[in-house]
């Protein structure tokens, strides 16, 4: 028996990190699928914890709130997953759902019972909020760096993985060597990632926070601000200014901004735009971000 629940997670695990890319739905549904009927118990809600490794700190109450009544009318669609714990048990995935129940009135919630390593609950905690959740820059910055540390991988690897360009990788970890006072402008969104993006590569703290009070007070773009930090006599940045783009590079600046705004992998080649996704919530996702109606 233990060896067939260990082979169910082990394959489910296995597909999230040496497959290209991960996809968290499926991991989750081939734990779902190969859980008996049986297994399935209801578990008291007030004995459920979150998971450490949880990288979402901020929920969104309008949309808990949603769930919640959908919750009282139609019940918990889909078990949670757990782990049991020297007290109760610690929530693998599906953290928002318990906090719908909570809200919604209930008293215990279906739950699947696994016996998962702390790096397994960090990287399915992780990856479910990565594909199903949008975290805010902050937040999915610390969950790209955890990840890199944790599984000992390259950005490469991690971008190739995701279904994310390098580039996005790398700026979105970029974030955290920012001010905390930029750091909070960009979770209270008076700020876009383009613009955090571009003050990541500068080296002085004083020059980016006086910067960045600008783009606040005054409202100025991305691009404008791209052009006030060129002057390499006045701004020193981590990396060179690259001077001379090739003529098959020469979208380069568009396609880092469409991966920001985007949060995937976009390449601009003999004027095709192509733009990547790894599943069905990932693709509603990036339709959403560009006010497409997919109810037909």
């Amino acid at each position: 028996m233990e060896n067939n629940k260990r082979r169910a997670l082990g394959r489910g695990l296995e597909e999230l990190f040496y497959n290209e890319p991960i996809a968290y739905d499926k991991m989750e549904e081939r734990i779902l699928t190969e859980t008996p009927k049986e297994e399935i118990k209801y578990v008291k809600i007030d004995e459920l914890r979150s998971n450490p490794y949880q990288p979402r700190q901020v929920f969104d109450e309008e949309a808990l709130q949603e769930l919640a009544n959908s919750i009282k009318e139609h019940g918990v669609f889909q078990p949670i997953i757990i782990k049991k714990s020297i007290k109760g048990y610690e929530i693998i995935a599906g953290e928002r759902r318990v906090k719908a129940s909570k809200m919604a009135g209930l008293d215990e919630i279906p739950a699947i019972i696994r016996d998962f390593t702390d790096e397994e609950m960090m990287e399915i905690a992780l990856l479910e909020n990565l594909q199903r959740e949008n975290l805010n820059p902050m937040e999915e910055s610390r969950a790209y760096k955890k990840l890199i540390d944790t599984l000992h991988i390259t950005q490469e690897d991690l971008a190739k993985r995701l279904g994310k360009s390098r580039s996005y990788i790398t700026n979105m970890i970029g974030l955290q060597t920012l001010p905390d006072t930029i750091q909070a402008m960009l979770t209270d969104k008076k700020m876009s990632m383009g613009h955090a993006r571009v003050l990541s590569k500068l080296e002085n703290a004083e020059q980016q926070e006086e910067l960045a009070e600008k783009v606040v007070n005054e409202g100025i773009s991305v691009r404008e601000l791209e052009i006030i930090t060129q002057s390499p006599e006045k701004f020193a940045r981590t990396h060179k200014i690259q001077k001379h783009v090739s003529k098959s590079n020469e979208y380069q600046y568009l396609e880092e901004e469409l991966c920001d705004k985007l949060g995937t992998k976009v390449k601009i080649k003999s004027n095709k735009l192509e733009i990547s996704f790894v599943n069905g919530n990932d693709l509603n996702r990036l339709l959403e971000i560009m006010n497409l109606d997919t109810r037909g």
